[in-house]
């Protein structure tokens, strides 16, 4: 089982739906996130936090996490045979009778894994695009021998033990007779390649271990959760093979008044009574610049007024709309003169008074709490 319980570092329950785990993500992240907690505990809980929401966001990693403790699908698989040891394994079958066939022992390959990362962007720079740095430990060229894995003088040859097949070849007897089975090759690593002088640096693998800076540009209109190929940033090949790939998941971090959906940004503004009524235009802060708003006359409040263009922009060029939620503000205080005028308002838009029934005028005192 992991050691992490990912619902508790975000703080939910294991039943809680995938909103409640993004409104926990975001809530948690603007708290732990490095820019505004300094020191090396607060980069860890963020770092925990995203790791969390990696795995719950995603359906299938979750259900994972669920059965077995773990998303990895290696440690998932194959009915947690790191814990049952003598769960019997037909390849040990194929390996015996038919002379490694499905059995044979795969020749690891001397090309570098990929490996990941994640960066945290601001919504503003989701929207311009933007450089980030990522600083990653990993198997890096060894420098003293360029990645060759030979000191100076010395140079690679095929393995004996192998004759350069990266695998060796053992016979048993069986009752059915003799039986081959195919083991990478100690001698050379299962690469097929022996260093006659192997440099001291790196031992001959032609990689060390070191901690390394990557600079990754962020595209404008990149979308929360999006993943970027740096291309032979991974890990390093043995020997100078080809090296891996660093895949970069980006997470944008919620944003002080703005709410974004897709490529569209949403904002809640108040407007009174008066521009209300009579309609206008009125300037709401965007990202980067004030967005024009116009709105018709007689609005109310949880009307929407979709400005287009003037929201994300996509990756694949334009851009979505900007989307403003008005909120109609009564005032809780009145001078004498706006009484005065709110009553002649009123009683202009009145009907009179029939017996009991309430008037446009005493409505509106009732709802200005006059």
């Amino acid at each position: 089982m992991s050691q992490v319980d990912y619902y508790e570092v975000l703080g939910v329950s294991r039943e809680a739906s995938a909103e409640e785990i993004k409104k926990a993500f975001r809530k948690k992240a603007r708290e732990t996130h490095p820019d505004v907690n300094d020191g090396h505990e607060a980069e860890e809980s963020f770092k925990r936090i995203n790791e969390a929401y990696e795995v719950l966001s995603d359906s299938e990693k979750r259900a994972r996490y669920d059965r077995f403790g773990t998303a990895d699908s290696r440690a998932a698989g194959g009915y947690g045979r790191e814990n049952v040891g003598d769960v019997f394994d037909m390849n040990d079958l194929f390996s015996v009778f038919f002379g490694g066939g499905r059995g044979a022992a795969a020749r690891p390959s001397p090309e570098g894994r990929d490996m990941r990362a994640q960066v945290a962007v601001t919504l503003e720079d989701a929207a311009a695009g933007a450089t980030k740095d990522v600083t990653i430990t990993h198997p890096m060229t060894c420098a003293t021998c360029s990645g060759t894995g030979a000191a100076v003088g010395g140079s690679a040859q095929a393995c004996s033990a192998c004759s350069g097949t990266g695998q060796r070849r053992t016979q048993r007897r069986t009752f059915l007779g003799v039986m081959e089975t195919l083991t990478p090759c100690d001698q050379c690593g299962a690469t097929g390649v022996k260093i006659d002088k192997p440099c001291p640096a790196c031992g001959g693998q032609g990689r060390v271990n070191g901690t390394e800076t990557v600079r990754v540009q962020v595209p404008a209109g990149i979308p929360d959760g999006y993943t970027l190929r740096v291309t032979g940033k991974g890990e390093a090949g043995l020997r100078a093979a080809r090296a891996g790939d660093l895949l970069v998941t980006v997470r944008v971090l919620p944003h002080e008044f703005l709410h974004r959906e897709g490529n569209d940004l949403h904002v809640m503004v108040g407007i009174n009574i008066a521009q209300a009524a009579l309609g206008g235009e009125i300037k709401v802060r965007g990202l980067g610049e004030d967005v024009e708003v116009p709105f018709a006359a007689g609005v109310h409040t949880g009307d929407t007024v979709r400005v287009r263009g003037k929201g994300m922009p996509r990756m694949d060029g334009g851009y979505g709309d900007f989307i403003v939620h008005l909120d109609v503000l009564a005032p809780k205080k009145l001078t004498k003169r706006q009484k005065e005028l709110l009553q002649e308002l009123g009683e202009s838009l009145g009907t009179g008074s029939r017996g009991d029934e309430r008037t446009p005028l005493s409505k509106l005192r009732d709802w200005l709490g006059g």
